[in-house]
């Protein structure tokens, strides 16, 4: 399987999917961890995450999957989100909060 259909089976098969550096315990950079608190405080207590530090295929793929040069980004029911900085605004706006509205991988 390629890395395009790994993300594209992920991205489909979980409601709420983050790419990061690290895992949501030990994030390995302050986007990453941005991204994680604020998926906790809309109410995720768990989502499907990858860390695509463990494979280059998959960091890479994800940047040309979405068209979005950075990491974290955020799929939420297969459609690309943003990354960190989109994240806070929607955040800020509570409409990440409506987006979300409690879902769990």
């Amino acid at each position: 399987m390629s890395a395009q259909d790994t993300i594209r089976e992920q991205v489909t098969t979980h409601d709420v999917v983050l790419y990061m550096k690290g895992s949501p315990d030990f994030p390995m950079c302050g986007f990453s961890s941005a991204a994680v608190q604020m998926l906790k405080l809309c109410g995720v207590d768990s989502c499907f995450t990858v860390d695509v530090l463990q494979d280059p295929e998959i960091r890479q793929g994800i940047k040309e999957f979405s068209s979005w040069p950075t990491i974290p980004q955020l799929y939420v029911k297969g459609e690309f989100v943003g990354g960190s900085d989109i994240m806070r605004e929607m955040y800020e706006s509570g409409e990440l909060q409506r987006l979300l509205g409690g879902k769990a991988a």
